[in-house]
């Protein structure tokens, strides 16, 4: 009887325990949170919308030169007051089209704005575009065509060709590679990996061996296998050495005697060199018998107006841009998407 007391009082005791600390549970269940107090500003910088430009596009390509058009676009309305004169000149002169070209573009806008000023500007800009470019790939009966590379060490001359040789191989044709650089013996090597991935046939030689030779036995090669093109390399020591522009019109005699033919002399600049880009073009002109202008690096540079200041101060007409490390980033130039991408119009 005493144990069974005993036991009922523990039970007791036991419930009335549980039934205590359940009801301190719901009393702290039912007092409020507290809450941290909220930041008076959350983010303090906004993130970038996304871009809607396609990946690779020549619009994303030149970000950086059509930053400096920004101002430009800005400004609306048919009249330009003096301020606004001011920015224009700013901004084309920021580009790197040049004093001549700047001066003559204002010359226009001075004399109305009807489609505004970026609309007027764009149209300057395609007036001083409009030239030739086309390439030439085929030579006279019984000739190899031959492309002529010059320009200055670091521009991006044998990546220039080496991309050039895909292309043309993509296209179906017979490419030769003449490695003229012998003066760099990191070309040479450069330019067979080019020749391995593009299937193509490549003719080099020692260190510090004539180019005239190279050049030479290349065109044999292309006569014998039938190629449908040669694309040689030349030395790109500096463009005032008046060593290296002898050996030019030397390379160009030997490229041009048959069985080959000289159809193309590119001259390679680097576009983030702005104007000493046109310094050094001047140089090339007469001992190379240029045709045409590859612009390299032009996704890398604000100056992009430096394609207007060489067609329009050389008379020379820039037929491939590179803007890019791909391969198919090597473009054929296009005025009109060009200046569109700049202008954003």
């Amino acid at each position: 009887m005493t144990i069974a007391i005993i036991i009922i009082a523990v039970l007791v005791v036991v419930l009335v325990g549980v039934a205590v600390v359940r009801t301190r549970t719901r009393a702290r269940a039912q007092l409020p949170v507290p809450v941290a107090p909220l930041p008076e500003v959350l983010v303090e910088t906004e993130a970038p919308r996304p871009s809607l430009e396609e990946p690779g596009s020549l619009r994303q390509r030149l970000a950086t030169s059509r930053g400096v058009f920004d101002r430009l676009r800005s400004i609306t309305g048919d009249t330009l007051s003096s301020e606004q004169r001011d920015v224009v000149e700013e901004v084309l002169l920021r580009s790197d089209i040049g004093v001549a070209t700047t001066k003559a573009v204002l010359d226009q806008i001075d004399a109305g704005i009807p489609l505004g000023v970026a609309g007027e500007v764009r149209r300057v800009l395609l007036e001083f575009l409009d030239r030739d470019r086309d390439v030439r790939i085929v030579g006279d009966p019984g000739r190899v065509p031959v492309w002529l590379f010059v320009g200055v060490n670091g521009v991006g001359k044998t990546t220039t060709i080496g991309k050039l040789a895909q292309l043309h191989a993509d296209e179906g044709r017979h490419v030769v590679l003449a490695a003229g650089d012998t003066f760099r013996a990191a070309a040479a090597e450069q330019l067979a990996q080019w020749a391995e991935r593009a299937n193509a046939d490549i003719v080099r030689a020692a260190e510090g061996a004539d180019p005239g030779s190279v050049i030479h036995d290349a065109l044999g090669r292309a006569a014998a296998r039938r190629a449908d093109i040669v694309l040689a390399d030349t030395a790109g020591r500096r463009a005032n050495n008046s060593n290296l522009l002898d050996e030019l019109r030397k390379v160009r005699r030997v490229a041009d005697r048959e069985p080959g033919q000289v159809v193309e002399t590119l001259l390679v600049l680097d576009a983030t060199t702005g104007q000493n880009a046109l310094s050094q073009a001047r140089e090339f002109l007469a001992a190379a018998e240029v045709t045409g202008i590859v612009l390299t690096k032009l996704d890398g540079t604000a100056r992009g107006g430096i394609v207007v200041a060489i067609e329009r101060e050389l008379g020379i007409p820039v037929k491939y841009v590179g803007v890019g490390e791909r391969v198919e980033d090597l473009r054929v130039f296009e005025p009109e998407a060009f200046v569109d991408s700049l202008l954003a119009t």
